[in-house]
């Protein structure tokens, strides 16, 4: 049923977008169409519209500058210079340019010689609109200047993609219900596992472990039971906490439907798209506390867990380097430009500091200890050394961070540079950390088009997987092991196990909130997804620890909910992860589109990719093949 419910997903989304989509489709084999005469000025792109500046000045040419209410302290940015008006036709001169529509934009006319500043108006335009801007002398006498916005066309709506997606997957969601309702049925549930052979069905179904290899189907095989033993005992609230970070990682990673939310954010603050990388690395150290636990209780030897620690973390950091530098159509792979810095080179080295740390300290049966001088801290002062390390390693963060020198920029500098801070340091881009990686790395082995690029028009190379911000993402790593440990302590006392993540969750916010002083900008360090600041840390903590309990409750505890469809990925994560990277540009996964400038296009391709990860992962689970590493 899962599957159908999710092949009728791409099939909706499908449709929807070719409902959504400007225009009719061009039959096969028709002649180019004779084109409509324009209703007006030229359609623009997306997320832009179109602005007619029409100035009927006497004798004075107008500069046009804008300035995005996104892009904190920028100096204003020139756009257009409109000539005086034409005296002998006594019609004013007109300069279309085409504006922003993200966010508000504040513009700035003044005359050409910058000496007068006529107006300013704050608006927030509208994707594919099109307006005027009429400049005009009220009165001769006094000289004064009117600027008035008239929309000659009204935008679109471009967020209607969405709603309706929204729709067809609340659509999909009711039919699944309403099916597992009629299952409940008796007649009903007996013919359906008639026709589908109800041995397999329930051994599949009941199953959450496997082995590329495959398990015997036979009932009677002892390993059988162990199967069942080992599934009865996994928490399906991580796994499905790990999947909804994935799909929703690779849905942003796909293209988000082109919408500004769903791509990073250009420098300070949170989008859609900076919530899923930490949460992931948030539930592999959640991962990392139970699985060593479990090894050990089962008599493996700590020297044997090290091996299998240095290897994955090997594995993770040379899959990552071949991910993040694909050549597969353009020749041999040129080492001069080769990207060393990713997601799963650092997902790798946090994976291996945790995991050593927690392997250096943990004992078998550690959290049966219960004797503690403070009961209520017991699963943190049984830890202290790890704590310790933990708190040296944000120092040295702090230190490096607000006390390197960083050559042709302020100390402690935490800004994006380009335009930003009013253009004074154009080169400063990430401050200490992106120094560091251009001096130890090498301005050719880092991201070349970070995400400051556009808003701030950065010219310096930037990577928001770098060296300095790798010890954040180790403590965020460590207090997702903290969360596991929480988990071992409090084993089957579901209250104490939620009362604990919901005041975490309250601690980690008050952190956030004395960084950030509740400002986007203003605070002591602003959450910064490319510099992963610790208030970024704190921040993605804070809401993890919340969605953690409340997945836990849902799943585990009142098991309301089964995970699905998030469980599926959540249990092949690796697989596509780096599945959904080396395939991002093959059909189905993608496909030449009719108009390029729509959201409806680019957000049915997107939506349609990452479902059929999740049909993937599903077909995986259902087959037992699980890429572990």
């Amino acid at each position: 049923m899962a599957a159908a419910a999710a092949a009728a997903v791409v099939v909706a989304a499908a449709l929807g977008g070719a409902l959504l989509a400007p225009g009719p489709p061009q039959a096969p084999g028709e002649g180019p169409r004779a084109a409509a005469p324009p209703a007006g000025p030229p359609r623009g792109r997306m997320d832009q519209a179109l602005l007619l500046v029409r100035n009927a000045l006497p004798g004075q040419g107008l500069r046009l500058s804008a300035a995005s209410a996104a892009c904190h302290q920028c100096s204003y940015q020139f756009l257009a210079f409109i000539p005086a008006r034409n005296e002998s036709l006594r019609k004013p001169s007109t300069v279309t340019v085409a504006v922003d529509t993200q966010h508000p934009l504040t513009l700035l006319l003044d005359g050409f010689s910058g000496d007068r500043e006529l107006c300013t108006i704050h608006y927030h335009f509208g994707e594919f609109g099109n307006y005027s801007l009429e400049v005009k002398t009220l009165s001769r006498s006094t000289q004064t200047v009117s600027c008035d916005l008239i929309i000659n066309e009204g935008p679109i709506n471009s967020y209607l993609p969405i709603l309706f997606a929204f729709l067809v997957y609340m659509g999909i969601l009711a039919i699944v219900i309403v099916g597992r309702l009629f299952m409940k049925i008796h007649p009903v549930r007996n013919w359906v596992y008639k026709k589908l052979n109800p041995r397999e069905t329930d051994r599949l179904i009941n199953s959450e472990l496997g082995s590329p290899n495959g398990v015997d189907s036979l009932s009677s095989d002892p390993s059988q039971h162990l199967w069942s033993a080992i599934s009865q005992q996994r928490l399906r609230s991580l796994d499905t906490f790990r999947g909804l970070s994935l799909i929703i990682m690779v849905f942003v990673n796909y293209g988000g439907g082109k919408y500004w939310f769903f791509k990073h954010e250009s420098w300070n603050g949170l989008t859609v798209a900076d919530l899923v990388f930490p949460w992931f690395v948030f539930i592999m150290g959640t991962s990392v506390s139970l699985s060593l636990s479990s090894m050990l209780r089962w008599g493996s030897s700590k020297k044997k867990l090290l091996g299998k620690i240095l290897w994955r973390s090997f594995l993770l950091i040379l899959l990552g380097i071949i991910v993040v530098n694909p050549n597969y159509c353009l020749g041999p792979l040129s080492w001069d430009n080769l990207r060393i810095p990713g997601v799963l080179q650092r997902l790798g080295f946090a994976y291996l500091v945790v995991a050593a740390l927690e392997l250096l300290f943990t004992r078998a049966g550690a959290e049966s200890v219960m004797e503690m001088p403070c009961p209520a801290l017991q699963d943190i002062l049984s830890y202290w050394p790890q704590w310790i390390f933990i708190l040296t390693l944000e120092v040295i963060w702090l230190c490096l961070t607000f006390l390197l020198p960083v050559p042709g920029c302020p100390r402690g500098y935490l800004g994006p540079g380009g335009i930003g801070d009013f253009g004074k340091y154009p080169n400063c881009t990430g401050g200490a950390a992106g120094y560091i990686d251009r001096l130890l790395l090498g301005e050719k082995h880092i991201y070349q088009h970070p995400s400051s690029s556009v808003l701030y028009q950065t010219k310096v190379p930037y990577d928001p997987e770098g060296i300095l911000g790798t010890i954040n993402t180790i403590v965020m790593a460590f207090l997702g092991l903290q969360a596991g440990k929480i988990i071992l302590f409090y084993k089957d006392q579901h209250k104490q196990i939620m009362s604990r993540f919901f005041i975490w969750s309250i601690v980690m916010g008050i952190i956030s909130a004395a960084l950030t002083k509740c400002s986007k900008d203003e605070g002591f360090i602003p959450i910064n997804k490319n510099l992963w600041s610790i208030s970024y840390v704190t921040t993605m903590s804070c809401f993890a620890f919340i969605l953690l309990l409340l997945i836990y409750y849902l799943v585990d505890v009142k098991k309301l909910w089964s995970g699905a469809p998030f469980f599926y990925p959540g249990m092949n994560s690796i697989l596509v992860y780096i599945g959904h990277e080396v395939f991002e540009n093959y059909f189905p996964f993608k496909w030449k589109m009719q108009d390029s400038q729509s959201h409806a296009e680019h957000l049915t391709q997107n939506l349609t990719a990452t479902t059929l990860w999740v049909i993937i992962s599903y077909v995986l689970y259902r087959r037992r093949i699980f890429w572990k590493i």
